[in-house]
This record gives structure tokens, C-alpha cells and sequence, in this order.
């Protein structure tokens, strides 16, 4: 039986791992679960799967979630609680789903200590990628995407030497804007960009995928994860959402990993890693793969995409500070605070003249903080969206 850490466990990535232990009850145990602030769901899950602590980086949530768990088993607070269980908890697998920056050090932990680490935490490794796959290699920790794209060119480049490819390609829905005129994506509101035509996403990552911000992040990802340089990374508009990336080797052969739009496939793969493990998930279906279209993503459209190459370019804290400006400009446009199309500006802007801090972890999370700070204050500059030019 594979004990289980699970970080972000009321997020999406954290309940649909939940419902794969609920289905394999004699395969897996859950030691302990980390939310934020959601404690009447987190104390749900704890009745159900009795892990030995909890935690909520929220404290007057976990306030309430103590006096509503029985007192077997114990309930951490504070923002470094999900790290407190990462570094002190016997555990197998930690199954990562938290997300923003706050997931960088919950990873670090894991992997210092030599564990298995399904990762679904973007921003761990856009922010820090160079130092923890360095802790990664000299731990002997075992690194296991769960980004559906990665996850994918994970599995394709399995017994395969990574030397021997030519290109790999991350596909992209291109959102649900990919059809509109620049001059229409002027008017678009939270609500239109947050209604994703393929994925059940959180709202940080549909915005990403409006803007391909998320792609962008993800080009820095399979830089670290795979160590390929930017020009053999690829990215291609792919409405279907069944192809989740494609793997170019040396002799022209193409490898796909394919199947429905549904991350329950790629979280099941890392759980059971290095097995293969059957389950009832729809395979090969005609009527779903009838249709496989490509394209090139437009710049114009996507002007974000660029950013994420750049930032592997430049390296350093380039991911640091790209993370934080989105991140910051995502939630001013939720607020109603900030236009669609100023984010990529401000995205830049903030990348332009971020801090330069990277020579360890704590510096990097230093500069996100600073590039947060400069990113505000591009937002403070902007009119409210819908009230014109500032």
C-alpha cells in the first residue's frame, strides 16, 4: 500500500486524486492532506480517508477544522504548514496540486528528503526548476509530471533517450477567445474568458489559457523537466484537447500520447508509477478522434507565448518574476481591476525590469515578491476596465 501526501487537496488536482484513492482503497493511504482555507471540505475529506494530520495555511480556518476533527488526528496552520507535513510526515508519494508560488517550498522539501513527487504545481518549477531538479538528481527523488502536457511527454519519452529527440510539441486549446478579432478581445469580461470550451479548470489557469500564459509557463517546465533548449520546444494550437503533446525524434518518427480532456489519466499514471495499473477510462473512441487539427498559434493573439521562451533565454529569475507579474494581473483582472489585454503588458513589463535574485531558492522567492510589488504598482497605473484610456 502507497501512502499518500496530498498538497491542494480541495483544489481540483487534490479531489480528483481523492476520488482515484476512494476507487483503489487497498492500494493506497492517505498520511496527510494541506489546503488553504476551505476546512469544511478539508474535515470531509479527513472523516473519510482518517490521514494522521491535516493542515490549512489559513489559521482562523484551521481554528474551526480542530474543533470539528477528532482529536486523533492533528490540524497544523500557517502558510509554511503544507511545508511542515512535506518535510516531517512519513509518506510515499506527494501528489502536489496547490497552486501559485506558495507551492515552491512544499516541493523542495519532498524532493530533499529523496520522495516521489507528482507534480502538478506549475509554478515550482517556472520559479525555481534549475534548483530543485538539481535537488532531484543529487536526492535520488523521483519527479513525476502531472500537467497533462507533460505528463504526456513523459510517457512518450519512456525508455527512450531524451539526446535522440528532435522537437517536442505542447498542444494548446487556444481558449475559448481563439476565434476572435483583436479588436473584440478589447470587451471580453472574467466571465467569458473563465468558460473554457474543452477543461473544468480553476480560475488562474482558464485565464492562462485565454492569454496562453499557461503555455508559456509550460515551455519553461519542459526546459527543466526534459532539458531541452527553447528552439526544440514547440507549441500548436490543437482545438480537439486530445493530443496532449507530441514527441519528434531524431529519425522523423512522431510519438502522441492522446486521450480525452480529463487530468484523472495523467494523476492516475503518477500514482501508480512505474506500473501501468488498469482503469475504466475511455480509450480509443472514433467519434473522439475523428477530428485531430494543428495549427501555429498567432503572435498577435498570444502575445504571452514569446514571454515563457524568453524566459528560458534568460534564465536566472526570469521565471520568478513572469509567474508573479501573471499571477498578480490574473486577479486584477477577475476584480474587474485591469483589462484582457493589459495583462500581457504588464506580464512584460514586470519581466523587463524585474530584481535579478537567483542564486538560491529564498532569492528566488525574493524576487517574486519584489516582481509582485512591481506589478501592482503597473496595475495602480491602469483605468478599471471598461473605462477607457487611463
Amino acid at each position: 500500500m502507497k501512502s499518500l501526501l496530498i498538497l491542494g487537496s480541495t483544489g481540483s488536482i487534490g479531489t480528483q486524486t481523492l476520488e482515484l484513492v476512494r476507487a483503489s482503497p487497498r492500494a493506497f493511504r492517505v498520511a496527510g492532506l494541506a489546503a488553504g482555507r476551505s476546512w469544511q471540505e478539508l474535515r470531509a475529506q479527513a472523516l473519510e480517508f482518517r490521514p494522521s494530520v491535516v493542515a490549512l495555511a489559513d489559521p482562523e480556518a484551521a481554528r474551526a477544522l480542530r474543533a470539528a476533527l477528532p482529536a486523533e488526528i492533528a490540524v497544523r496552520a500557517g502558510p509554511a504548514a503544507a511545508e511542515e507535513l512535506a518535510a516531517e510526515l512519513d509518506y510515499d508519494l506527494a501528489v502536489h496540486g496547490m497552486v501559485g508560488a506558495a507551492g515552491v517550498l512544499p516541493s523542495a522539501r519532498v524532493l530533499e528528503r529523496g520522495l516521489a513527487l507528482a507534480l502538478a504545481n506549475k509554478e515550482s518549477l517556472v520559479v525555481a526548476g534549475e534548483h530543485l531538479m538539481e535537488l532531484a538528481r543529487s536526492r535520488g527523488a523521483v519527479l513525476l509530471p502531472v500537467d497533462s502536457e507533460h505528463s504526456a511527454i513523459f510517457q512518450c519519452l519512456r525508455g527512450e533517450d531524451v539526446r535522440r529527440v528532435r522537437k517536442v510539441y505542447l498542444t494548446a486549446s487556444g481558449g475559448p477567445f481563439r476565434d476572435l478579432s483583436l479588436a473584440e478581445l478589447a470587451h471580453v469580461t472574467p466571465e467569458m474568458a473563465l468558460r473554457h470550451p474543452n477543461w473544468d479548470m480553476g480560475p488562474r489557469i482558464s485565464i492562462g489559457s485565454a492569454t496562453l500564459m499557461n503555455k508559456a509557463l509550460e515551455v519553461i517546465e519542459a526546459h527543466h523537466l526534459f532539458g531541452l533548449p527553447p528552439e526544440r520546444i514547440g507549441v500548436l494550437l490543437h482545438r480537439q484537447s486530445v493530443v496532449h503533446s507530441l514527441v519528434e525524434f531524431c529519425d522523423g518518427s512522431v510519438i502522441a500520447q492522446m486521450g480525452p480532456p480529463d487530468m484523472h489519466g495523467p494523476i492516475h499514471y503518477a500514482l501508480h508509477h512505474p506500473d501501468r495499473s488498469p482503469a475504466d477510462f475511455t480509450g480509443f473512441d472514433p467519434v473522439l478522434f475523428r477530428e485531430l487539427s494543428f495549427e501555429e498559434p498567432d503572435p498577435a493573439r498570444f502575445p504571452t507565448l514569446e514571454l515563457g521562451y524568453r524566459c528560458v533565454r534568460e534564465g536566472a529569475d526570469a521565471g520568478a518574476a513572469l509567474n508573479a507579474a501573471d499571477e498578480v494581473a490574473v486577479e486584477a483582472f477577475l476584480d474587474g481591476r485591469l483589462s484582457f489585454q493589459e495583462i500581457p503588458r504588464i506580464n512584460r513589463r514586470v519581466l523587463e525590469s524585474r530584481p535579478g535574485l537567483a542564486h538560491d531558492i529564498p532569492a528566488l522567492l525574493e524576487s517574486d515578491a519584489r516582481a509582485r510589488d512591481l506589478a501592482r504598482a503597473e496595475v495602480a497605473q491602469c483605468a478599471p476596465a471598461g473605462a477607457g484610456p487611463a
